[in-house]
């Protein structure tokens, strides 16, 4: 695999003729999907600036051009009519002033009326690579020309490592005025936020504190990218907490998750009601990221995250210079003291043919539906439209196995188990050919306190988005099965629907 020099890593994109010959090359790969946002060349990271805007949804991304590395960032915008086909608009934001000279990292964003504020980090180093993070906004005009505008709202706050990134930009409607929490980093390494206030969403910004969350003090070394969303009337705290081990995780130190509670802006507090939860249960999801609350229904958001890790490796794509793709944008919504995430019903538009699953073989890509236990065989109220002749294999009726991507004499795959006497589903990759990231552990878990009913899968060319009980848990992973990993293999009472899936993101080469 290719050792990057510094020098290689944060070099600038002049001319996109630079990498037209790499992405030409990508386009090769067995493994590029075809219904999730991907890099057009290099790396993709964090996703960005998450909004609906004009009748359109705009999403950006995290991207540096040069290959699998992490090194000089541009935000990458990608627009959608529907949440599902997706087009690449190109570069939005560039590293290209003192204050970000090193990059351009994560952010949000601000619809307004005549145009759509995008507030990231900006990464300035030193000549002794010493960081300084600024807080900047473009201004994306409606005729699509950004426009960036200095000085930065503010700069590092005293008190607190380098590692203040990642603004999320929030208007509170009660006191009319607008807020930005930032992650950071306390001197003695506890993760935290900080919160900035202001009455105008493009100056005045004064430091208000940082934000008090009763419980969780000494909670992971640095917090990314927080964002406070408002659902149902209940307040949610997402972040991600770093270096730090949570049960069913396996050895992974870098998570994605929530708490529920209420927000106190008056005293800069979030009040908990309960523990924090992983957003996802796989292995590859990251800074997650929902669309602008302010024009969303105060009932559901959309989320969309990156489906990776930050320290981890995607070997069989790295070699290919590629890395990276965002998840399925979904559904967000409360049940009980839960987020619930589910796909989103036009993903329904995407269905192409139906698949006979008596013929154990899997498309590349598609859509799998799961009915399981005493639900099997009663029809369209457990699920999608009845589309195809079910498959019911009646050998246990409380404990569940599905193996995805078997071999042709049905060995190997990525193992999915409910065990119904524990109460406990299962996910287990160590049995794909192509095994990555295994020093964090290759099962997931999670406990289903009212047993497992329902599975609807999607799979792409290098990715698995497992929907279990109607959006009650999420296990989202990263595989690259090979040629011949493409069975499945069913143990309990259940009954399988399939559809093969449409291409739905545009590929083009936009710089």
């Amino acid at each position: 695999m290719k050792e990057w020099t510094r020098e290689e890593k944060y070099r600038v994109l002049g001319d996109p003729e630079e990498i037209r010959d790499l992405h030409e090359n990508i386009q090769k790969s067995n493994y590029r999907q075809i219904f999730h946002v991907q890099p057009v060349t290099g790396l993709l990271n964090d996703p960005n600036g998450f909004v609906y805007h004009n009748g359109e949804w705009h999403l950006f991304y995290q991207w540096c051009p040069w290959g699998a590395v992490h090194g000089l960032k541009y935000w990458y915008h990608v627009v959608s009519k529907d949440l599902i086909k997706w087009e690449n608009l190109g570069v939005c934001i560039r590293p290209d002033t003192e204050y970000d000279n090193k990059g351009a990292y994560s952010g949000s964003a601000l619809p307004t009326g005549d145009a759509l504020y995008l507030y990231y980090t900006g990464n300035h180093r030193d000549r002794n690579w010493l960081r300084t993070p600024y807080t900047l906004v473009v201004a994306l005009k409606d005729n699509g020309e950004p426009e960036k505008i200095l000085p930065p709202l503010f700069g590092p706050e005293a008190g607190y490592t380098e590692h203040q990134r990642d603004p999320k930009i929030i208007f509170n409607e009660e006191n009319q005025t607008y807020y930005i929490i930032i992650g950071a980093q306390t001197y003695d390494k506890h993760g935290c936020i900080l919160v900035y206030r202001s009455k105008d969403p493009l100056e005045g910004w004064e430091f208000a504190g940082q934000l008090k969350v009763p419980g969780f003090e000494d909670f992971g070394s640095m917090w990314e990218c927080p964002s406070i969303e408002r659902i149902s009337g209940k307040d949610i705290l997402i972040f991600c907490p770093q270096h730090l081990k949570l049960d069913g995780r396996g050895d992974s130190i870098h998570h994605n998750g929530y708490i529920l509670g209420r927000m106190d802006f008056d005293t800069l507090t979030f009040h908990p009601d309960g523990s924090f939860h992983v957003l996802d249960f796989g292995f590859d999801s990251y800074a997650a990221e929902c669309a602008a609350q302010k024009l969303m229904n105060k009932n559901a958001a959309v989320l969309v995250a990156w489906m990776g890790l930050p320290d981890a490796a995607y070997p069989v794509t790295d070699e290919e210079e590629w890395s990276g793709c965002l998840t399925l944008p979904r559904e967000l919504t409360i049940r009980g003291r839960r987020l619930i995430q589910k796909p989103l019903e036009s993903l329904k538009k995407l269905r192409g043919e139906a698949v006979d699953p008596a013929k154990h073989r899997l498309p590349r890509e598609c859509e799998m539906e799961v009915i399981c236990g005493n639900e099997a065989g009663v029809g369209d109220a457990a699920g999608a439209d009845s589309l195809v002749d079910r498959l019911t294999l009646d050998v246990s009726r409380d404990n569940l196995m599905l193996s995805l991507f078997t071999k042709p004499d049905g060995s190997g795959g990525l193992h999915l188990t409910f065990e119904a006497r524990a109460g406990v589903i299962e996910v287990d990759r160590s049995d794909l050919t192509n095994r990555f990231n295994t020093q964090y552990g290759e099962v997931r878990s999670r406990p289903l306190e009212a047993g497992l009913r329902h599975l609807r899968i999607f799979i792409d060319s290098s990715s698995v988005e497992i929907f279990v009980n109607d959006g009650d848990a999420v296990f989202t992973s990263r595989v690259f099965p090979t040629e011949e990993e493409h069975g499945f293999a069913l143990e309990g009472r259940a009954e399988v629907k399939i559809w093969t899936l449409e291409k739905a993101v545009r590929d083009d080469f936009v710089v």
